[in-house]
């Protein structure tokens, strides 16, 4: 079930990973809570942060892609990282000598994004230089294993601390722990990596990406599946807050505690697809089935009546999630060519957070205009309703196999074949 966890290289990466995300979600936490504080609960300033945290995302991670194919990905990794931790001190600083302001979250919120615009795409990509092409899928599901672990413990610790001793501290926190991973990588023996073939540097090598993925129906599909289901239906970083804080008039706390809701299913999702991992390539219909009832689910949610109803319903929509997010990522790691995996990546993480900027406002504006529960509703609608058309055109092109008999089968049938 752990099989990656028996390389020496992996076992650091994770371990790093798992002391990193607890306190970037920490940080998450206690900048969202912060710019609430400094705007008096205004979503829409929320929704601005999280855009500007997101938008270089659309800048940037295309060109980390090629990066990723052209350096060494670890010693990238080591820089990134760094400018992380500076990123975190910086914030944590302002904030506990009370000097911090909204537009000083905005920019750092910006420069973090473009840190991690370059630090994702890196590191999904370097998972397979780890660990090799047969763990890749059981590499995956530990991350967000590890990943989700964080969600639980970060979220929570921050709800009570927030109330304690502010947000300043978790921020200086956040870059103690950041160290972690720095440490983790330098740890590593460069000898037992798996790098994959060198990419000359040469024009059009950008462009070379797009067209890799133009011309592959299968990762195509998973990327516009993804692009939607991410940009509509994957907003708690602000929908979360906005309803803790308007709709049942919880603080920090309350806050936290629906993170960690969330996060409970996601980690049992994640360990589902660890187990999963060992029976092979993940299945289309799983990650199309993933995203359908993650998009009913979570209109669903929105439609609960009370604090307590709302909590429990996140756990099956976090599980339903994590299992679309696992499914995706390693069908589309599995999918690709070694050389062009750094900049299919890219591509990957463009559509999976760069969408964010389009989103972030547009639910910060629905949850002002139209009440804090709408997001909820009209995402996952738009998560539902894109699996289904994603599952018809692959249905039309062969690229998937489901019980469809009758009259779904005569409309469903690629053009110029008879109905069987």
């Amino acid at each position: 079930m752990f099989a990656s966890l028996r390389v020496p290289n992996y076992r650091l990466f994770a371990s790093g990973q798992l002391v990193s995300n607890v306190g970037t979600w920490m940080q998450r936490i206690a900048q969202d809570w912060l710019v609430l504080v400094l705007t008096d609960n205004n979503p829409v300033a929320l929704g601005v942060a999280a855009a500007l945290q997101f938008l270089p995302t659309l800048m940037f991670s295309l060109w980390a892609g090629v990066l990723a194919d052209r350096l060494e990905k670890r010693r990238l990794l080591v820089g990134v990282q760094c400018g992380l931790v500076a990123c975190a001190l910086v914030l944590g600083l302002l904030d506990v000598t009370g000097l911090v302001q909204v537009w000083h979250v905005y920019v750092l919120c910006f420069v973090l994004g473009a840190f991690a615009a370059v630090e994702v795409p890196v590191r999904q990509s370097f998972v397979a230089e780890i660990v090799g092409r047969a763990q890749v899928a059981n590499a995956v599901a530990i991350n967000s294993t590890s990943f989700n672990v964080a969600r639980i413990v970060g979220p929570a610790i921050a709800g009570v601390l927030i109330t304690v001793i502010g947000t300043g501290w978790l921020f200086l926190g956040n870059a103690l722990l950041t160290v972690g991973v720095i440490t983790g990588l330098l740890l590593m023996d460069p000898a037992k990596l798996i790098p994959g073939p060198k990419v000359p540097r040469k024009k059009g090598q950008l462009v070379e990406g797009l067209r890799y993925v133009r011309k592959r129906a299968d990762i195509l599909t998973v990327m516009v599946l993804v692009f939607f289901v991410s940009t509509f239906g994957m907003t708690f970083f602000v929908t979360l807050a906005v309803v803790a804080a308007t709709v049942f008039h919880r603080d920090a706390d309350g806050y936290g505690l629906l993170s960690t809701t969330l996060a409970v299913g996601t980690l049992m999702g994640a360990l589902w697809a660890v187990r999963r991992s060992s029976r092979g390539k993940p299945r289309t219909r799983l990650l199309l089935g993933s995203a359908f009832a993650f998009g009913v689910l979570e209109v669903v949610v929105g439609l609960m009546p009370s604090y307590a109803s709302f909590a429990i319903a996140l756990i099956p929509v976090g599980l339903c999630l994590m299992t679309f997010m696992t499914t995706a990522n390693s069908t589309v790691q599995l999918a690709v060519a070694p050389e062009m995996r750094g900049r299919v990546m890219g591509l990957y993480m463009l559509v999976f957070v760069g969408g964010n900027p389009l989103g972030a406002p547009m639910v910060g504006w629905m949850a002002d205009q139209w009440g804090a529960r709408s997001p909820f509703v009209v995402g996952g609608a738009i998560a539902a309703l894109t699996a289904v058309v994603c599952g018809a055109v692959l249905l039309r092109r062969g690229g998937v196999e489901l019980p469809v008999t009758g009259w779904g089968r005569l409309l469903l049938r690629r053009p110029g074949r008879r109905a069987r």
